[in-house]
This record gives structure tokens, C-alpha cells and sequence, in this order.
């Protein structure tokens, strides 16, 4: 049990109706949750609104009620507490009530479109080879020292957090690495955490579906860096157009990484091959078992976050030697009759650009680069053209197909990524709504030495389809297929 009083420690409150110094039992912002004395946070979503649901949480046993305009009538007995922004007063409320886990932990925290899983997966395996317990919260899993537990978002909700980064703690975690999306940044969910160090990897379109801008994308990632503490370091990818704008308002260490411009951190790509990379940072070379441009940025982020965390520079370069590619990201299979199988989250413009030009980057032009790739249903529907052009440009033929179609009609959405096709393109382009369909036939088109690119899902293990999750694995299905078609 703890304290009212105390777990609003830091809250932005307005008014307080009863008393504070009642006993609390659990913190939630789900009324189907509440408990007896239970605190019900009302939180204002873009679905639903948390103020329409404080009779049926106060019928459940909440004794307090955290909101941000106050009910026409008042329960006796319960306590409401009128705060400015519910968002932020659950942040700082999961941080009291778990006793502020994230001071004690070495925290860094990842932002921007493309490689944050990445580099939070590399740096907790890195750490973790380097003898140290480690802890991640990632779009792939959490990890606990050994522990995994199944993720279900980007950077889950201030509960969540809290509650694993204190796991963390209990479990004698010294370092833990996070990724903070935009999306966890506007909602506020790491408002009340400690950072030692944040890293900005690059911006490009994505999610316009729920910030009405640009610019406001850029703005809430760059906020991130702003409530960095002068103690921490502020990480950025400087050859980013953006990437010097997050340093702007930040009272963190400012440093910077790059391969095309002077900066703190410095890689030159030497070979780039399909079996790895063979890099100079700072002027010592290391061969890596990734792959790609866009890797050589992830790896240099890794390099000089290490190195900001006090390890040594040459021992952070040997351990990069070792590390393993992420699963989802660029992960590729052989099969019997020499075809190239490459599985990757790109579900963005960006980042499908930069996978479809490392492949060719590393390519003999002797083989078909045959892409499947789809567009998620119920977001940004701008970037829809614009991934089927950047496919049918840089592929030999592409298969546009379903990815997690959500509530909307797949056939739809494949229709509007064709509207995208160049008309001396449209010849190497089919559309077949069944994903699996469309990797059987992308499999059955490959010849000996072909390179077949499922871009989208990476990781996923499912698809999501009218409100259903149906098992679906990428890599798996490609395996299968390409071992039947072998024999």
C-alpha cells in the first residue's frame, strides 16, 4: 500500500476534493482494471475519454479519482484530484509509486524513425557480453536481465514502464536501453523518467496519421531532448537534416556521429558485402557481421553511446565483432538452390529505400531482386504511393501485397500504393492480396542466385486483420516455401 500524498509528488495539481492521506492499493487508467482502492487516472485517448468512465471505476472500489475537468457530482468518500494534464500526472504518479526505478538504472533512451530497435537490441547485447545485467524495452520484447516478457508497443504506457524498471532494479540491472517513439513522447509516458543519455537516430515520414504535421513530428521528438538533465548525453546522427535541431534547447552533453560530416563520432565504410561490413571509427577498423549504410549509422550510435557509458574504446570494437543482427532487421536465409531471402521491419518510406539500396549496394546485377512489400492498415496513408514507386524503382519486380490491413479493406490500400507506380514500371509489378500468397509466388519467380526482399513486418509474428491477429511469420513462410520448392 502506498500513500495518495506521496505518489503525487511532482503532479501539476488544480484542486483536491477529500483527502490525500488515504491508502491506495494499485494505480489504473482502464476502469475495467479498478480494484478496491484502487486510483483511477481518467486519461483523454484518441478512442475514448477516461472522464466518461469515473462512475463505473468508482463502482468497481476506486478510492481517488485523477482527472482533469471534475464530474457534476461528487461521491462522498472518494477523493478527486483535479490536475492539469492526466497524461503527466500518470507518469509521475507510476514513477513515486514504484519509487522512482529509473534513478537508480543507467537509462538511455533511443528516438527517431528508423533503426531505434536496432540500436536498443545491439546495446543491450553488447552490455550483456561486456559482463553486465542489461534490460530492454523494445518494439520486439522486454528483457529483464534473462528474462523476456512479450511487448505490445514501442514504449508502453508509465505503468508499464515503471513497473518493469523496477523489476529491473530488484533484479540488479545496472544499464537499461529504451525505445521512446513519438507517440510515447506526446503522451507524456516518459515524462517522469531519468535519462542518462538519449540518441537520436534520423526523421523521415511516418506517423502524419496521428501528428497533424511535420513539423510537430520533429518537435516532439526534439522535446525529448530538451527535458534531458544536464548530467546526460545527447547523442545525434548530425548528417540528419534534423539531427542538429535536437540539440538546440538540450542542457545534456551534446555530441554528434556521422559518416559524412565532421563530428565526435566518425565511421567510413571500407567493404560492404552481403556477409558484413568492415568499418573505421575514430580511426581503428572492425569487420561486423551487419550489413548497409543504414547499419554503419545504427553501429556508430552503439560505439559512442558505449563509449559515453565508460567503456573502453577498443573493447566496445571488439564486442561490435560479435554482435548478432536483430530479429526482423535484414534477417536473411539461403536456401538449397542459392536464393536469397531477406525479412525486414521496413515500414516506412526511408527505411525501405535504404534496405532495397544496400541490397543493390552489395548485388552482382547478374540476379532479380524480387520485393513483396505492403502498407499497414488505419495510418499514414501518404507514404502509400510513395513506398510502391521507391519498390518498383529499385526492384527487378515487386509483388504489392497485404501487411496488417487493421480495419481497413486490403485491396483498397493495395490500390493506393499503385496509384504510385511510374508507368515504366507497372510491367514488373503484380498485386496479389494474400501474403502468403504473394511470397509463394515471389519464391516460385526466383532463380538460382535471386535475392527476394518481404519488407513490412520484420518481427512480427502475426497479421492483423479486421480487429483479428492471425499467426503470420515471415521468415518462416519464406523457409518453408523455399524448402518445399527445393526438393
Amino acid at each position: 500500500m502506498s500513500i495518495l500524498k506521496d505518489i503525487l509528488y511532482k503532479v501539476a495539481i488544480e484542486s483536491v476534493t477529500g483527502s490525500t492521506e488515504i491508502a491506495i492499493n494499485q494505480l489504473n487508467f482502464d476502469s475495467r482494471k479498478v480494484e478496491k482502492n484502487d486510483v483511477f487516472i481518467a486519461i483523454r485517448g484518441t478512442i475514448s475519454d477516461g472522464h466518461d468512465f469515473i462512475e463505473k471505476a468508482i463502482g468497481l472500489g476506486a478510492a481517488a479519482v485523477i482527472c482533469d475537468t471534475l464530474p457534476t457530482s461528487l461521491i462522498n468518500g472518494v477523493t478527486y484530484v483535479c490536475v492539469k494534464d492526466t497524461n503527466a500526472a500518470l507518469a509521475f504518479m507510476a514513477a513515486n509509486f514504484y519509487g522512482n526505478p529509473s534513478q537508480k538504472l543507467q537509462l538511455v533512451g533511443i528516438t527517431g524513425t528508423n533503426g531505434k530497435t536496432t540500436i536498443a537490441s545491439l546495446l543491450c547485447q553488447l552490455f550483456k557480453k561486456a559482463g553486465f545485467k542489461v534490460g530492454l524495452l523494445s518494439t520486439v520484447k522486454i528483457l529483464v536481465d534473462d528474462i523476456e516478457y512479450k511487448a505490445t508497443h514501442t514504449t508502453p504506457d508509465s505503468i508499464t514502464i515503471n513497473h518493469y524498471l523496477n523489476e529491473m532494479v530488484d533484479a540488479g540491472v545496472e544499464y537499461c536501453f529504451m525505445e521512446v517513439s513519438s507517440h510515447g513522447i506526446h503522451q507524456k509516458r516518459t515524462e517522469a523518467l531519468h535519462f542518462r543519455g538519449g540518441i537520436f537516430t534520423n526523421l523521415s515520414h511516418d506517423h502524419l496519421d496521428y501528428h497533424p504535421t511535420f513539423a510537430e513530428y520533429r518537435d516532439v521528438k526534439k522535446s525529448f531532448f530538451d527535458h534531458l538533465p544536464s548530467g546526460a548525453f545527447a547523442l545525434t546522427n548530425i548528417d540528419d537534416k534534423n539531427g542538429q535541431v535536437m540539440l538546440q534547447n538540450t542542457s545534456a552533453k551534446k555530441l554528434s556521429y556521422a559518416l559524412k560530416t565532421y563530428s565526435d563520432y566518425k565511421a567510413q565504410i571500407l567493404e560492404n558485402q552481403l556477409s558484413g561490413l568492415l568499418l573505421k571509427i575514430n580511426g581503428n577498423e572492425v569487420w561486423v557481421k551487419l550489413i548497409g549504410t543504414f547499419n554503419a549509422y545504427n553501429l556508430l550510435a552503439i560505439y559512442g553511446t558505449a563509449v559515453e557509458l565508460g567503456l573502453d574504446s577498443l573493447e566496445v570494437l571488439r564486442l561490435m565483432s560479435e554482435l548478432e543482427s536483430v530479429s526482423g532487421r535484414f534477417q536473411y536465409i539461403v536456401s538449397n538452390t542459392n536464393i536469397t531471402a531477406i525479412v525486414d521491419y521496413a515500414h516506412t518510406p526511408d527505411a525501405l529505400e535504404n534496405v532495397l539500396s544496400t541490397i543493390n549496394d552489395v548485388r552482382t546485377n547478374n540476379e532479380q531482386l524480387i520485393t513483396v512489400v505492403g502498407c499497414g492498415g488505419n495510418r499514414d496513408t501518404a507514404k502509400r504511393p510513395v513506398m510502391a514507386n521507391i519498390a518498383s524503382e529499385l526492384s527487378d519486380k515487386v509483388i504489392l501485397t497485404s501487411d496488417n490491413p487493421r480495419n481497413e479493406e486490403p485491396e483498397a490500400i493495395i490500390q493506393e500504393m499503385e496509384k504510385g507506380i511510374q508507368a515504366q514500371n507497372f510491367k514488373k509489378v503484380l498485386s496479389i492480396t494474400d501474403r502468403l500468397q504473394a511470397i509463394k509466388t515471389a519464391c516460385q519467380l526466383a532463380q538460382p542466385n535471386d535475392i527476394i526482399l518481404i519488407a513490412g513486418k520484420g518481427h512480427e509474428t502475426y497479421q492483423e486483420i479486421k480487429g483479428v491477429r492471425h499467426d503470420f511469420d515471415d521468415m518462416k513462410n519464406v523457409k518453408e516455401i523455399l524448402d518445399q520448392l527445393g526438393k
